[in-house]
């Protein structure tokens, strides 16, 4: 059987059975709801569905059989809205339930399972309307949204590879295997203007440009999953949610350049992300998505999941690439660059999650539809990851462009004061990039987030982080925070970041403790400069972006 009739007949079989199913719960089992207690809910749903309903349920959809069950249990990935969790979804009615705890199943099979009746209590209210939502599509956190690399997330279940082919899953790859050669692929990419979402925004069809065009016996694809900013986790969510589009990602991606072996590289703190992608790898080996003669065809690709070395310098390309190689994970001057020469001294593209995990969307859907989000210079749609004073913490996905007040105060619901109560007047900064980024003020909310426009304030869309803050904030012990994080993950390589970031540090502590002068801050503000210009790698040359972004917009929080 070729590989597209085989992909063919997975999809028309789960199809049948997804619409023959009478009703399908499904619990959000992203890291958030999983520590909340949804594995709790999911297994109070299959013993009570079973006791008191006459509903036949199942846990899984086996294509091969299944035949006569009513209810599908399923677990999913991250929805998003992670202060609300647990979360679970019932189907086809799409109802949406809020904070459910194990002892609210019952209530829930008796009432809405069994009578149609809505639990009202467990349904989400919005803290300002007092507006009681049904579903995702009456819940302005959703509402403003444009999920498009989530689209998946929350929906299938990741451990599942059926449901993802059924959603299109590999339909993609398997076209460009059969149908296109590399530089067909990479013309693609690079009229969709794809830019890297793990921070620096380059050009993703202009990286795999380069690698492709390297002679070499031997070529690699790596995906960085080692997320280390403090409050992020989109590609985490990401991973956990929809392991196989990052991977057929990463083959696109592979057969673009004329790579035959790739690593999936995760933070070893996301061990819910590791077992899914490597569970996701070995299914994929199974079906024939990976290994030798993927999809039928003369083109084989190996892939591993390796588990970082838990040093958040690992996620700048050559550090990883020594991690990779059994070195201590430490930065290397560039040139030459990983395209170039990367692991094993061979030709290597290194892209995050997020960028490999929209590459299959693009081909799907067409680079012209692509493009029509976001900006001209910034197309399509980025992941955010909320934290802070505000309503509503969470994952949430928009087109890059949009404002910081689209984000902060209709996403997110608006900004919580010390009180805990909506004062959008409240806000004082947001925190934009992780230790990487700078800070945004009342005066940025109306600034387009794309990867230029940012950069324009001091700032920098990083990896995707946001922390909002209300007026209660003390500026200087964030920026404080950030560069004692920054200081503690120096690698030590370089002398201006190694020491420079621990006299900074030094110099805050000062400030802090009411022992600074203006003389203290004339030379923190020197010295990080300094660091920005002289230091080897990605961190140190913006690990002073905190400190120097709230000198120039709250400097007299310094000198008062």
């Amino acid at each position: 059987m070729s590989m597209l009739k085989k992909i063919e007949e997975t999809t028309i079989k789960y199809n049948n059975l997804s619409s023959a199913l009478k009703i399908r719960i499904i619990i959000c089992a992203g890291t958030a709801c999983v520590a909340n207690g949804s594995l709790r809910v999911r297994d109070a749903f299959v013993k009570l569905l079973k006791e008191k309903s006459k509903l036949s349920a199942a846990v899984e959809l086996n294509t091969n059989c299944n035949c006569g069950i009513d209810a599908y249990i399923s677990k999913s990935g991250c929805k998003g809205f992670c202060q609300m969790g647990p979360l679970v979804t019932i189907l086809p009615d799409n109802i949406l339930y809020t904070k459910v705890k194990d002892i609210d199943v019952e209530e829930i099979i008796d009432k809405t399972i069994t009578n149609k009746i809505l639990v009202e209590r467990l349904l989400y209210k919005d803290p300002v309307s007092g507006k009681v939502c049904k579903n995702t599509g009456e819940i302005n956190f959703y509402k403003k949204q444009r999920r498009y690399v989530l689209e998946l997330c929350g929906k299938i279940d990741p451990d599942d590879i059926n449901e993802y082919i059924a959603h299109q899953g590999y339909s993609a790859a398997t076209n460009i295997i059969f149908n296109m050669d590399n530089t067909e692929v990479i013309d693609v990419i690079k009229k969709s203007g794809l830019r890297g979402r793990g921070g620096g925004g380059f050009l993703t069809g202009l990286k795999w440009e380069f690698a492709a065009v390297e002679k070499s016996d031997k070529k690699y694809v790596i995906c960085n999953g080692d997320e280390g900013d403090p409050g992020a986790f989109m590609d985490r969510s990401i991973m956990e949610g929809n392991p196989h589009a990052v991977i057929e990602g990463i083959l696109i991606a592979a057969h673009a350049i004329g790579a035959n072996e790739g690593y999936v590289y995760v933070r070893t703190e996301y061990q819910l992300a590791v077992a899914r992608m490597k569970k996701a790898v070995e299914d994929a080996e199974k079906f024939g998505a990976l290994g030798a003669n993927i999809f039928g065809s003369e083109y084989s690709f190996k892939l591993k999941v390796m588990e970082g070395a838990g040093a958040f310098v690992c996620g700048e390309e050559t550090a990883l690439i020594a991690s990779i190689e059994g070195k201590r994970g430490m930065p290397q001057p560039k040139p030459p660059f990983p395209a170039q020469s990367g692991l094993h001294k061979k030709p290597t593209i290194i892209n995050n999650v997020e960028t490999l995990a929209t590459v299959p969307l693009i081909f799907r859907d067409g680079h012209e539809n692509f493009r029509r989000m976001g900006t001209k210079n910034s197309p399509g749609t980025k992941t955010f990851a909320i934290t802070g004073h505000v309503a509503n913490t969470g994952l949430i996905e928009v087109p890059l462009g949009t404002t910081l007040r689209e984000i902060v105060f209709d996403i997110a619901g608006g900004v919580t004061n010390a009180e805990n109560k909506i004062d959008n007047s409240s806000l004082k900064a947001v925190q934009i990039g992780g230790p990487s980024g700078g800070c945004l003020t009342n005066d940025h909310l109306d600034l387009p987030l794309d990867f230029d426009t940012v950069k324009t304030v001091g700032a920098m869309i990083g990896s995707g982080g946001l922390v909002i803050m209300n007026s209660a904030t003390c500026m200087i012990h964030v920026s404080k925070f950030f560069m004692q994080f920054t200081q503690n993950e120096s690698c030590g390589k370089c002398v201006l970041c190694r020491e420079g970031t621990k006299q900074m540090l030094s110099l805050l502590e000062d400030v802090t403790g009411g022992k600074a002068s203006l003389e203290t801050i004339k030379l923190l503000k020197e010295l990080g400069c300094a660091i920005s210009k002289g230091s080897l790698c990605g961190l140190g040359k913006s690990a002073p972006n905190p400190v120097l972004s709230t000198l120039k917009y709250f400097y007299n929080e310094y000198i008062s």
